[in-house]
């Protein structure tokens, strides 16, 4: 069983700052790519960022040059640092991890935290 739990987010004005974290936990061989994805109101779930385990990162072109993803691979753990927010940023973000286990490849999902951007 693999359980991806995340904090962080909340309410932040424009131009303001949040950092979302996701941790992996359970049992598991290895946690190979990580990210995020996000979902607003009546839209569809949209991808954000991915790191690999070898620390590779790719962004969205919404967020390039404002959000940053990083890993610690030791904590299998997910970060997002989200600057110069802006209001079509708010959105439910998704963190996912892809993962080998004793049940093979699969790709878990956190919680869904809330992100809302608003002056």
């Amino acid at each position: 069983q693999v359980q991806l739990v995340q904090s962080g987010g909340g309410l932040v004005q424009p131009g303001g700052s949040l950092r979302l974290s996701c941790a992996a936990s359970g049992s598991f061989f290895a946690v190979n790519d990580m990210g995020w994805y996000r979902q607003a109101p009546g839209k569809q779930r949209e991808w954000v960022a991915t790191i690999t385990s070898g620390v590779g990162t790719n962004y969205a072109d919404s967020v390039k040059g404002r959000f940053t993803i990083s890993r610690d691979n030791a904590k299998n753990t997910v970060y997002l640092q989200m600057n110069s927010l802006k209001p079509e940023d708010t959105a439910v973000y998704y963190c996912f991890a892809a993962v080998d286990s004793d049940t093979g490849y699969g790709r878990y999902w956190g919680q869904g935290t809330q992100v809302t951007v608003s002056s």
